[in-house]
């Protein structure tokens, strides 16, 4: 299994229809929410230093899921208009916001959403960006935001548990579904980061671009640990067999090898940029 080949499977997922990206994650929209892992306040705190948005700013979020990084935001009195192609995903979200007034959520992907020119003080994408279509992501976030608004993509790398359970993991991936080994690691996600900044910056569409990161803790279950692998793109890709032959010896090797309960660390990242004038 060479990166390539991982790198292929990765592009096969985010290059489905619309219509497949609007369901992918509607049979786990609830272990979404419930397992993947919050933005760190730290993280946050640099976010919006380095973006210096204006009191109460008109933000446009792409692809926000159950609503993790809305409400973060949301509380910092910022005006919201979420999108979201999951209706399941879109039901959460709306009931995690009921306590912001100014938080719209809407049933749509970036691609088919209607924008007025020039609209928005952001634009933000948690996790998502990867998923809009690499032809429409840059130039469409760019034509939505005011002159020097801000593009802000957050990322949080699946968390890993320590490297002799991964080690074990792995194996157990080897056994099952090769191709799968890297995604323990967490090594590929942590390149494509660096070669997201490189599309912003390559895009022209963009300046004062600056990437910040930290490694931050998270304790699972082990329950909650296949839940969270169960959300991520390459296991939802698995026929129904495989993932559940793939779960049953990766939940025997996390008892054995980590414990019921056990911490895992995560790269939590972001980029931020200006929109060239």
């Amino acid at each position: 299994m060479t990166d390539n080949d991982f790198e292929r499977i990765l592009n096969s997922i985010y290059d489905k229809d619309l219509s497949e990206k609007k369901s992918w994650y509607s049979t786990v929209a609830q272990a979404y929410d419930r397992t993947r892992p919050r933005y760190p306040d730290t993280l946050l705190q640099q976010v919006w230093e380095l973006a210096q948005l204006p009191p109460q700013a008109r933000i446009l979020e792409l692809g926000c899921g159950p609503g993790i990084a809305t409400t973060a935001f949301a509380e910092q009195g910022f005006r919201m208009v979420a999108l979201e192609p999951s209706q399941e995903a879109v039901a959460i979200a709306q009931q995690h916001c009921q306590a912001y007034p100014d938080v719209e959520i809407v049933h749509s992907t970036f691609e088919e959403y209607a924008i007025a020119p020039t609209s928005f003080d952001g634009v933000l994408a948690a996790s998502s960006f990867h998923w809009v279509a690499p032809e429409i992501r840059c130039p469409k976030a760019a034509a939505a935001l005011k002159p020097q608004g801000k593009l802000i993509l957050l990322w949080n790398v699946p968390p890993q548990p320590n490297q002799a359970v991964c080690e074990a993991l792995r194996a157990i991936h080897e056994a099952h579904e090769p191709s799968l080994m890297n995604v323990i690691s967490g090594r590929d996600h942590r390149e494509n980061l660096t070669q997201f900044g490189q599309e912003l910056e390559d895009s022209g569409l963009f300046t004062n671009i600056v990437f910040t990161h930290l490694i931050a803790e998270k304790t699972y279950s082990v329950h909650d640990y296949l839940a969270l692998l169960s959300t991520l793109s390459p296991y939802i890709a698995l026929d129904n067999q495989t993932r559940q032959n793939l779960f049953s010896d990766l939940r025997d090797t996390l008892l054995k090898t980590a414990g019921k309960i056990f911490p895992t660390t995560f790269l939590a990242a972001a980029h931020v940029a200006q929109k060239r004038v």
